[in-house]
């Protein structure tokens, strides 16, 4: 049964369609793993495994017909968060615990209508804001390399892949929440660019759109570059109500070869400090690219500057978004507990928090004029390798409340010689998320303590194939966890 469990999305596509195994015997594999092993880890915190075998019973038939879709009989988890039609979806929120969603995500809807067998759903942190999954509800995720470190958060599924409890999860990104369980359990994160995948669908935003929401996305993890290419041929496309007449083709890979690709490095700023396992693995990553004939400099939107007002606008949007559900009240203490902070970037936060109508249009005319730098830019480079996150896993950490805006503004984390302010973690899946430029974390390594180490590839706008393509191309091989 491991043998199965271990494939690709893939490779898990080929023999199914080759016969060679059945939906219900890959299905029965996961499930017996899961039921097995998951004890320890605690990432399929929603099962649904009666109405997976029926899935799976249903791609059987398709599949022996001949007539079997894009992703038939896979395994696969979807965020808490997002909504599954007759799951709850509580955010880890005790008060929410008992709803359930009478409708499926846009994302969800595709996957299904692709075949995919859905066998439950993956954790996260209350409010979706933190890099752990642990909550009130469902308990805590741990990270399947170390159980004392976190798996990644907001999108907890990161720890379901590398378990190999699934064969892809559909997570959300806004502050890294794809991209950094992607770099903590040492698989693939795709990020996408902003408006390619639908965003809807996902608590607390209803299955209609709100045009007013920026900066999250809904995207894949899985474990290997072409699984996340062939699962964004899926989920891309408009969302609701502009599906009627839109239609979307992305422009193929820019490369495919390293030879000749062109790839900027972000000069690291000091203010963000990355801990010296991750830069060892960055400079071997370099000198391969370079050995392989690919066009290796520093170099960076001219403006950007030295990153402060970019991440500072950042920081302001954030806590707008992820602060409408609350009350005066909690508005109050977040702000009395940023402002005893010492932190340089501490206001950015407060001004978020307490943004007039006339205050965010301004801030979107700001984002407007990052997109146009970053548009420019990509005439002359193809990818930009910045690191997907400071610092490999770090052991689990306990907050009086979510962790952005709340429970985290007097804890730190350990980058190499340095305490770093804990929300500095932002600044690097920043950089991409701010315009809305696709970003793929992806496995370069593993540190000296054992946990993997991951990069990311930064692209232009609506290319989300080139840097897929391209992470594939320099990813290290593959390595799972052992597990008990």
């Amino acid at each position: 049964m491991r043998a199965l469990t271990s494939l690709s999305l893939t490779q898990m596509h080929r023999a199914l369609r080759d016969a060679t195994v059945s939906a219900p015997d890959l299905l029965e594999a996961h499930i017996e793993r899961i039921q097995s092993l998951d004890h320890s880890i605690n990432a399929v915190v929603v099962r649904d495994f009666e109405r997976a075998r029926a899935q799976a019973a249903d791609s059987a038939k398709r599949l022996a017909q001949g007539s079997g879709r894009a992703l038939e009989g896979i395994p696969i988890t979807i965020k808490e968060s997002i909504n599954v039609m007759g799951l709850p979806t509580s955010v880890g929120n005790p008060g929410d615990r008992d709803f359930v969603s009478a409708h499926d995500a846009p994302t969800v809807a595709r996957l299904r209508a692709a075949g995919a067998v859905i066998v439950g759903k993956s954790n996260v942190p209350p409010e979706m804001a933190d890099w752990q999954a642990a909550n009130p509800v469902y308990g805590r995720t741990n990270n399947p390399w170390d159980n004392t470190r976190t798996c990644g958060g907001s999108s907890g599924g990161g720890a379901a892949l590398a378990a190999e409890f699934c064969a892809l999860d559909i997570g959300s990104d806004i502050g890294g929440s794809v991209r950094v369980p992607a770099a903590f359990c040492g698989v693939y994160g795709l990020r996408p660019s902003e408006t390619l995948v639908p965003r809807s669908g996902q608590y607390p935003i209803p299955p209609t759109p709100n045009w007013g929401a920026v900066l999250g996305a809904q995207g894949p993890l899985a474990r290997s570059a072409q699984d996340i290419e062939q699962v964004l041929g899926v989920l891309a496309g408009p969302d609701v109500g502009e599906d009627k007449a839109w239609r979307v083709t992305l422009p193929a890979p820019r490369c495919n070869t390293l030879r000749g690709a062109r790839i900027a490095l972000l000069e690291l700023p000091e203010f963000a400090p990355v801990d010296p396992d991750t830069l060892a693995a960055r400079q071997q990553l370099i000198e391969r690219l370079q050995a392989a004939g690919a066009v290796v400099q520093t170099a960076q939107p001219q403006a950007m500057g030295d990153w402060r007002a970019h991440y500072q606008l950042y920081l302001r949007l954030l806590h707008y978004m992820m602060s409408p559900r609350w009350d005066d009240d909690k508005r109050q203490v977040a702000i009395e507990r940023l402002s005893a902070v010492d932190d340089e970037f501490a206001m950015a936060q407060i001004e978020g928090l307490r943004c007039t109508g006339a205050q965010l249009f301004g801030w979107h005319l700001q984002r407007e004029q990052y997109r146009a730098a970053w548009r420019t830019f990509f005439c002359e480079w193809d990818a930009m390798l910045t690191p997907a996150f400071h610092t490999p896993a770090f052991e689990h950490k306990t907050f009086d409340g979510p962790a952005l805006g709340l429970g985290a503004t007097t804890h730190s984390v350990q980058v190499g010689n340095a305490s770093v302010p804990y929300t500095r973690g932002l600044f690097y899946p920043h950089v991409s998320t701010l315009a809305g430029q696709p970003a793929i974390a992806f496995p370069v390594g593993v540190s000296r303590a054992g946990l993997p180490l991951s990069m990311q590839l930064i692209g232009p706008y609506l290319e989300d194939l080139t840097v897929i393509r391209l992470a594939g191309l320099m990813a290290a091989p593959t390595v799972t966890p052992a597990l008990r």
